[in-house]
Order: C-alpha cells, then sequence, then structure tokens
C-alpha cells in the first residue's frame, strides 16, 4: 500500500506541481492542503507516514508544531528558504531542490520512522511490543493475533477515533461497500483479552461509530 503523505502550501503552483509528480511515482497517495486550516483538518483524520509543509518562514513552522500539538506522530519535513533556516526542531529541506532531493529525504524519514514503529510503546496498563505482539504489564503477558497488533498500532498511530470503515480499509484491505462484522468480532475477543471489564472498556474505546485508545 503506498505510503500517506500530507502536503501543505499556500503556493497553488508548487502544491499541484509536487503532487502531480509524486503520484507519478505511484509509491505515495497525497493528500493536499492549500491552507493550514485544511492541513489542520486532515491532520486529524487518516494517519500520515509524512508531512511536507511548504508554507513560508515561521508559517510553516507554526503550522507543524500545531499539527504535532494536535497528535500527528509522523514526521514533518519544512521546506525552507534556505539551507541555514532553523526548523524549529523539525527537519528542513531548502528551497530550491531537486525532486530527486525531495524523493531521496521522503524515503529515508519514512523508512527510519517505520523501522522505529516496531519500539515498545505504553497502551493503558500495558507496554505493546509490537513486533512480538505482545502486551506487558506487572509481569503478565498476553498475546495477540497479527490483527489485533495491527489494529493497535493503527488506532496508536492515529489521533482520535478512527471510524470502521478505514479500520477495515487499512487492517484488511476491504472496501466501504464491503458488509462484515469481523472487526466487531475482534475488538469483542481484543477486550476480553486487554480489559479488566470489557462490557465497560477503559483503554479501547467506542467513540463517534469507530474506536480510539484511551489517552
Amino acid at each position: 500500500m503506498p505510503s500517506r503523505i500530507l502536503l501543505s502550501d499556500d503556493d497553488p503552483v508548487l502544491l499541484a506541481g509536487l503532487a502531480e509528480q509524486l503520484a507519478h511515482e505511484g509509491l505515495h497517495e497525497v493528500v493536499c492542503a492549500s491552507s493550514a486550516e485544511q492541513a489542520l483538518e486532515a491532520g486529524q483524520g487518516l494517519p500520515f507516514a509524512l508531512a511536507i509543509i511548504g508554507q513560508a518562514g515561521a508559517s510553516g513552522r507554526e503550522l507543524a508544531a500545531r499539527l504535532r500539538d494536535g497528535g500527528m506522530a509522523c514526521p514533518i519535513l519544512l521546506l525552507a528558504e534556505d539551507a541555514g533556516q532553523d526548523g524549529g526542531g523539525f527537519e528542513v529541506l531548502a528551497k530550491p531542490f531537486r525532486f530527486s532531493a525531495l524523493l531521496a529525504r521522503i524515503h529515508a524519514l519514512i523508512t527510519h520512522h517505520a523501522a522505529d514503529g516496531d519500539a515498545a510503546v505504553r497502551i493503558g496498563p500495558y507496554t505493546f511490543h509490537p513486533s512480538a505482539k505482545l502486551l506487558q504489564a506487572d509481569g503478565r503477558k498476553v498475546r495477540l493475533t497479527e490483527k489485533e497488533t495491527n489494529i493497535l498500532k493503527f488506532l496508536h498511530a492515529s489521533a482520535g477515533a478512527v471510524s470502521r470503515e478505514i479500520l477495515l480499509h487499512e487492517v484488511w484491505g476491504y472496501g466501504p461497500a464491503v458488509a462484515t462484522h469481523t472487526l466487531e468480532t475482534h475488538i469483542y475477543r481484543l477486550r476480553k483479552k486487554i480489559e479488566e471489564d470489557p462490557g465497560r472498556a477503559q483503554i479501547l474505546l467506542t467513540e463517534g461509530g469507530g474506536y480510539r485508545l484511551s489517552a
């Protein structure tokens, strides 16, 4: 599946040109935002492998910071006006740049971030080890199936609730027209494994027609 990239720039010519070139590569699904407001709205939806921010100077750094504060966990690349510009703690690629240089930076950032994706993280009272398909808490070990692992990984990487349609697409590859109760079955079994009282979930929550992990 192509990596999903958020591309934001208030220059419509540059935005359209970069989006077309990236789409032509066929390696990335590009979500375009022509304003900070559109970028922030997109950042609250699907998780991204990378965000590329082309707004100049302080505007770009401010948008990047707001995306991060809003829960975006992926790398953020600022397209800066000069090589010496401070990225405010974010990655920087100076303008003008060759498209090949941008592709190389995209590949490096996504690859590095994906390699870190198996790092242990906290989910409720548990330490989650994705590569081992394992949750641990106070000496207790909870073994997970591959689908259960992928559900938790996706929810942990997401900001806010994720709809059942998105989970079915991302975890199983199903389209929106598919009628199935497989997600609900997996959620039920997962709650039986991780919740103290599965009928009153405190970790894997139902919200807005979808699911999210408690903060």
